[in-house]
């Protein structure tokens, strides 16, 4: 293909190439997405920039008052921990640096979801955040590979106004040039964590590709309710710069570098590294990390530079997973078990936290207080949910503190169904952890001000294996005494169970859809594939705790214009609490 060839002929005609895990590159870089020049600065900008803002020493705002970590075994209460935060200082620079850059027209042509007082993008505390704005659109990457279907993965802008004409309808959809992709999650250029920087703007969606391992950066500030693709950034670049491939979680760093875990190497074997992309130009910078020890799988991570730390977790071996899940690769090792502990200055692999054999420990989140030293995760098969923390002698380690007990049923893939915990977030106070049970059907709430006592608080099916009328038989339930319902909103029975979770700033709705990935869809619920996936509300009892479905919200991916598709995760234009990290 030519770098001359327009854009909108790449939209109408999408690239057909076997995408595999081949080593060759895929496609040359389509030279004609270059960024857009950047408008100049006046001396004023250039001159409070270089005088108080300069990029060596990026200062940061004092989002919390310092206090001592947590220890390993216990906590102040929730009262006193959130009357300890505060919100930023430093007012009269930032507001100087933003009426300067909004008389340029940066501010002028981006809609202010995320109002920041004057500074960089998103809050300057966590509590700052929860009294942000109220949603208005929602991003979802939505996945045609494994569905028959041979369009193109595209990324889905959905109306969740309910004062819009236009509520729970896709209002925007952005097709990739490409065929089977398999977008998965997304992140962004900037977020609160260069909070303290005016000169950054949250205004590009990293959108990277699980299976063809392409990255690409899409506008959302031109028009956030219509993005567009700014750049692609090609397979070839992430095999031949960082020897990586299948990159999966992105998180904008304070330095402006965008951070991206990458799942395995070109030839499909799993590696657990990470690629930097710059933050201007989007270009491969090249590896994160240093040193010889690199963990032998990946999947999500999370950093806190104030512990001098990075979290990562490990799904498994890509070629392995990639069309399917074989119980017998968790006996061959090919799934992970290791929390992988890395010095963030040194950039090395220093502990592996073992979590157990056959865990598969996926979504990992630090508490959002970022001088709380712990945090938890979600281990996909074993149903558990551990508490990291950073012990008196320096290290790091972990405890089991939930435990979804596996189901004895007929008529499925095992005699032992587990819940498959596939995603976890912690509200933004730090008060509830939220996670999702794809298999049995169900979310559930925990009040963690005890954080070593999590206590459930609020559960909700809907969906799932082991619902009534279906072909599961559950033979022997340690929870239910029935099996549940299936659940039915607006006269359309939902297929598949709850997955990827996403919940509002103030912490009062929690949004969910229903697709895991493509090959495993397409193996554990045939019908979700052939339907499409949905998006449902869930609403929050904050003071107590609760949760209930919003039975007048339902965005069907059923109907598209294409045919069905799978909606995956979901992510706020103005950042929320799995994107942003407070440093």
């Amino acid at each position: 293909m030519g770098t001359k060839q327009s854009f909108d002929s790449l939209l109408c005609s999408p690239r057909k190439e076997k995408l595999d895990f081949s080593p060759y590159p895929l496609d040359p870089p389509l030279g004609n997405l270059s960024p857009a020049p950047a408008r100049p600065l006046s001396p004023l900008y250039l001159s409070l920039s270089r005088q108080l803002l300069p990029r060596s020493i990026q200062p940061r705002p004092p989002c919390f008052l310092s206090r001592t970590p947590s220890s390993p075994n216990t906590r102040s209460d929730m009262g006193k921990r959130t009357s300890s935060w505060i919100s930023s200082g430093s007012a009269t620079l930032a507001t100087t640096l933003h009426r300067e850059t909004h008389l340029q027209g940066s501010v002028g042509s981006l809609a202010p979801v995320a109002k920041c007082g004057g500074c960089g993008p998103g809050y300057a505390s966590p509590l700052d955040a929860m009294k942000g704005p109220r949603e208005e659109i929602v991003y979802l990457p939505c996945i045609y590979r494994n569905t028959g279907i041979d369009k193109p993965d595209f990324l889905a802008t959905v109306d969740v106004n309910p004062k819009s004409p236009h509520y729970c309808q896709v209002i925007h959809r952005l097709p990739m040039p490409n065929l089977k992709d398999e977008l998965h999650h997304s992140g962004w250029n900037a977020c609160s964590s260069c909070f303290g920087d005016a000169t950054k703007r949250r205004n590009r969606l990293i959108l990277p590709s699980l299976i063809s391992s392409r990255i690409y950066v899409v506008d959302v500030g031109t028009d956030m309710r219509a993005p567009r693709i700014h750049k692609i950034v090609e397979p070839v670049e992430l095999f031949w710069k960082g020897n990586v491939a299948n990159p999966h979680t992105s998180h904008c760093l304070g330095s402006g570098d965008i951070l991206i875990s990458c799942l395995g190497e070109p030839s499909g074997n799993g590696k657990g590294s990470f690629i930097l992309l710059d933050g201007e130009t989007f270009e491969v910078k090249g590896n994160w990390g240093n040193g010889e020890k690199v963990p032998a799988l990946g999947y999500d991570f999370w950093y806190q530079p104030r512990h001098n730390v990075l979290m990562s977790t490990e799904w498994g071996v890509p070629k392995l997973l990639a069309n399917g899940f074989n119980p017998a690769d968790v006996e061959r090792g090919h799934y992970g078990r290791h929390i992988n502990v890395w010095d963030w200055n040194t950039r090395t692999c220093i502990q592996k936290i073992d979590l157990g054999k056959g865990s598969i420990p996926l979504e990992i989140r630090f508490l959002h207080n970022p001088d709380a030293a712990e945090g938890f995760v979600g281990c996909a098969l074993s149903g558990t949910v551990h508490r990291f923390y950073k012990t008196e002698k320096g290290d790091w380690a972990a405890e089991k503190v939930i435990e979804v007990p596996s189901k004895k049923v007929q008529g499925w893939l095992l005699p032992d169904m587990p819940g498959l915990i596939t995603d976890i977030l912690i509200s933004l106070d730090d008060r509830f952890l939220y996670f999702s049970n794809w298999l049995h059907g169900d979310i559930r709430q925990y009040d963690i001000s005890n954080t070593r006592k999590p206590k459930l608080v609020g559960q909700v099916f809907l969906g799932g294996s082991i619902t009534k009328g279906g072909p599961v038989t559950v033979v022997e339930d340690k929870e239910l005494q029935c099996q549940p319902d299936p659940f039915v909103i607006k006269g359309k029975r939902v297929a598949g169970g709850p997955q990827m979770i996403q919940l509002s700033l103030d912490g009062k709705r929690l949004y969910v859809s229903t697709s895991l990935y493509s090959g495993w869809d397409k193996q554990f619920y045939p019908d979700l594939v052939k339907e499409g996936s949905v998006m449902l509300q869930i609403d929050v009892d904050t003071e107590e705790g609760g949760l209930k479905a919003n039975k007048n919200f339902l965005v069907d991916f059923g109907k598209e214009p294409d045919g069905p598709v799978l909606a995956h995760e979901i992510r706020y234009p103005g950042g929320d609490c799995t994107s942003d990290i407070w440093i």
